[in-house]
């Protein structure tokens, strides 16, 4: 028993399916495929579609079935071997069809509402100020934008020997450090005014955790590290929260005023597992609740039940062998020791006739910097003397 079935356009035999199993000598006409199936085997054969119906193979003596493709090929490119010839229809080297490839498609990128920060212009990957008595300089890390920020009061109340600094290391963006450094000098200062010098510490406290809650209220993402020198009345009152260090030269010898806060320190991990939170390590950094290195500052309102805004704080009195003291970021003391910083700026600072302050700036950044140092920073130099 014989049949024929004749198909033109099934999407089974669609180009794309038959393409790898046929080949034709020419895209520009319609052609007529058969497939010769029996019992005993297959053929194919090509047939003209204006020539007489096809035969059967003469190895099947009874009616095959038939597979007519009367659709022209289209979307397909013609790809020969080299030294074929395409005009010629009964050329011994088949013609092999490839789909052309498609038109490039241009998607654009979408922020879907997220904050995108600019690339940072020129005058932001570094800054930098010489004045007398103090030095501070910033430079940016492999980040799109300088996160960092400083402050630096002086003539407090009219008052040469009063001064307020500070250097403010922000993540998640700028706006906390940028927050901090306009408000936190204002924010101690009045409260110290208020609450009289019995109380500094106090006052500082007070300083920091209105400027944390005031910084909330506008409901603005990220967060910033801490570090501030009040010197007043002959006292150098320092604060941190956070990372950023204070480190004071005492006749050469480094002494930090300050201590890193930071998950891993052992009383900052109790407190944080007691308000329920966790701290873990990962690719080698202890963070709180899996992101954040540091665990104290200013801002950072997903996390604010554990990154409290709490400063320690240390007063001392400015004696003469307190030359000078040093502010910065971690982005310095991650790869430069206490003592390694004191040795390298004292030259520039004790026992010369004019110092260079900024050039001691300089030098530490460019230190870190050559020591793999990719974070932002911050270094200001204060000499202390001018103050006493």
């Amino acid at each position: 028993m014989s049949c024929a079935v004749a198909v033109s356009s099934s999407p089974v035999f669609s180009p794309s399916r038959v393409s790898s199993l046929f080949c034709k000598t020419s895209v520009s006409s319609p052609q007529t495929i058969t497939l010769n199936l029996n019992h005993h085997g297959s053929s194919l054969a090509p047939s003209s579609s204006s020539s007489s119906p096809p035969t059967p193979s003469s190895s099947s003596p009874s009616s095959p079935f038939k597979l007519r493709h009367q659709k022209s090929l289209s979307g397909f490119w013609v790809c020969k071997k080299e030294g074929s010839s395409s005009s010629s229809p009964s050329s011994t080297s088949p013609t092999l069809l490839k789909r052309k490839r498609p038109a490039r498609i241009d998607i654009p990128i979408a922020t879907f509402g997220l904050d995108v920060t600019k690339p940072a212009t020129e005058e932001h990957i570094e800054m930098e100020v010489a004045r007398e008595g103090y030095s501070v300089y910033c430079k940016r890390g492999r980040r799109e934008a300088m996160e960092d920020r400083y402050s630096a009061v002086v003539d407090l109340q009219r008052d040469p020997k009063q001064a307020f600094f500070g250097v403010f290391d922000g993540h998640g963006g700028a706006k906390a450090a940028e927050f901090a450094a306009e408000n936190m000098d204002k924010n101690i200062i009045d409260e110290v005014n208020r609450r009289g010098e019995e109380e500094i510490e106090e006052a500082v406290k007070h300083g920091y955790l209105t400027t944390d809650l005031e910084f909330l209220k506008k409901d603005v993402h990220g967060g910033t590290c801490c570090v501030t020198a009040l010197i007043r009345n002959g006292d150098l009152v320092v604060s941190n929260a956070g990372d950023c260090r204070a480190v004071i030269s005492r006749g050469g010898i480094a002494e930090a005023l300050t201590s890193d806060h930071r998950p891993s320190r052992e009383d900052e991990r109790e407190r944080i597992e007691t308000l329920g939170g966790y701290v873990d390590c990962r690719h080698g950094v202890w963070r709180l609740q899996g992101s954040l290195a540091v665990s104290r500052g200013i801002g950072d309102q997903h996390l604010k039940k554990w990154v409290i805004a709490d400063p320690e704080t240390k007063i001392i009195r400015i004696k003469p062998e307190c030359e000078f003291l040093i502010l910065a970021s971690d982005g310095l003391w991650d790869k430069v020791s206490n003592q390694e910083a004191v040795h390298m700026t004292r030259p520039l600072c004790i026992g010369i006739e004019k110092p260079e302050l900024l050039s001691a700036c300089k030098k530490l950044a460019d230190l870190a910097v050559s020591r793999g140092s990719a974070d932002d920073i911050s270094v200001m130099v204060i000499q202390l003397g001018c103050f006493i």
